[in-house]
């Protein structure tokens, strides 16, 4: 009996506006550049922050994203923080950011900057 395979879910949602900015920092990559990567790395009041930067290599572990403007890795330590998150980015008058519906996380500081799961 064959046995079909459905398509896996995405593990990271990105809205329009964020494929547009990572098709804009792609525009403007350093030479060598792969993608952009997304990891949360330790550090902030409540434990992990979200942090985008470029990549010259893809490491075994990291979740491939690729979207029409570039390829978006998850850190491969990171994604269980992550699954099920929408990433969008976002600007107004004060601020311009990647920012995070993130349905993992338990609680967050005061100034937004971290995360706890």
């Amino acid at each position: 009996m064959a046995t079909t395979l459905r398509e896996r879910p995405a593990a990271l949602n990105l809205t329009p506006s964020a494929h547009a900015r990572i098709a804009d920092l792609m525009g403007r990559a350093p030479s060598g550049a792969i993608g952009v990567k997304l990891s949360t790395p330790r550090r902030g009041c409540s434990g992990l922050a979200y942090s985008v930067d470029y990549v010259t290599e893809a490491k075994a572990f990291d979740e491939r994203i690729d979207t029409p403007g570039g390829t978006l890795f998850v850190d491969g330590g990171s994604i269980l923080y992550l699954i099920g998150s929408t990433m969008d980015w976002v600007e107004d008058d004060f601020a311009a950011g990647f920012v995070f519906a993130n349905p993992n996380a338990k609680g967050a500081c005061g100034c937004g900057e971290s995360f706890t799961v």
